[in-house]
């Protein structure tokens, strides 16, 4: 399904699940980082079947205000959760936040205005400090350095979950569980260019997390295989020049 008209500056991506201590003061950060914006930008809010009052925090966020709500009919991952986003993004440029409120959405503009330059498509966060528990930090570590060995790549913070660029980046993603750990490289395939920029990162505050390394290390090394085959299997068509001029 393609990506409906371009209407507004930004378009915000949040996939949550069981997330309801953390979005409503989330939705309000997001509100005054992107007040410089003005009605220019969207926050797209994709529940991915939350069993708690995730949906109820929302729904008090959406009447006469710029964000949306969307509700998968069940609990379909954070890769199915992203790309839902993505499609109904009415933005010329997308930008991506977890839901748990460790991401802080203040950093937005600067990413944005990095990527207003022109000489790239995309701007992928770095945790300058990261505020995990060091299993988390440990196996992050190991997974990206195993992905960038395997992949040619030198992405520096693979995991980040906040990057803006241009909606361009989205129409040829490949759909399947663990896409979200690939978005850098998986735009780069197909083209496009990146470059990365520091950001903040804070503690957990509510909720748990979901991941954790059998559902995170494990899991993402077997995918980064499947990259690999990409890289070498996928035909990316560049045309070097179209006449008449």
């Amino acid at each position: 399904m393609p990506n409906p008209p371009i209407a507004l500056e930004l378009s915000v991506v949040v996939p949550v699940h069981n997330e309801e201590g953390a979005v409503g003061a989330l939705a309000t950060e997001v509100e005054q980082a992107l007040a410089p914006l003005g009605h220019a930008w969207e926050c797209i809010w994709v529940d991915d079947g939350s069993t708690d009052r995730t949906v109820a925090v929302l729904a008090e966020h959406l009447p006469g205000s710029r964000h949306r709500l969307l509700e998968l009919q069940r609990n379909s991952g954070q890769s199915a959760a992203l790309m839902a986003g993505f499609r109904a993004a009415r933005g010329r440029f997308i930008a991506t936040l977890d839901g748990d409120g460790q991401n802080n959405p203040a950093d937005l503009m600067g990413m944005l205005a990095r990527l207003r330059v022109g000489d790239v498509d995309a701007v992928n966060g770095i945790r300058a400090k990261r505020r995990d528990t060091w299993v988390r930090r440990v196996s992050s570590r190991i997974a990206n350095a195993y992905r960038n060995g395997l992949t040619g790549e030198q992405v520096t913070d693979v995991g980040c979950a906040i990057r803006v660029f241009r909606r361009e980046c989205t129409d040829f993603l490949p759909v399947f569980k663990g896409m979200h750990r690939f978005l850098p490289t998986l735009f780069r395939l197909h083209g496009f260019t990146i470059t990365e920029m520091p950001v903040s990162h804070r503690p957990r505050e509510t909720g748990r997390t979901k991941y954790g390394i059998n559902n995170r290390l494990w899991v993402g090394l077997a995918d980064t295989l499947a990259i690999c085959w990409m890289q070498r299997r996928v035909a990316v068509p560049r045309v070097k020049r179209e006449l008449p001029e």
